[in-house]
């Protein structure tokens, strides 16, 4: 993902900053504990599509 993509994206639910995880192909709130996939690198940031956040998941 592109690091100029990631500073004007924010959380649809709260507006807030997302992290992005590499690993799981996954941007992520931290504040509401979700998870929005990125399929072919194109977010989806749809809260239907969001996968909540376990709390052994918080980085």
């Amino acid at each position: 993902m592109k690091n100029n993509l990631l500073e004007i994206l924010a959380c649809p639910i709260c507006k807030g900053e997302l992290f992005y995880d590499s690993t799981n192909q996954e941007l992520i709130c931290k504040f509401d504990r979700v998870a929005y996939p990125v399929i072919d690198d194109i977010p989806v940031m749809l809260e239907s599509r969001a996968r909540r956040l376990s709390l052994d998941e918080e980085k």
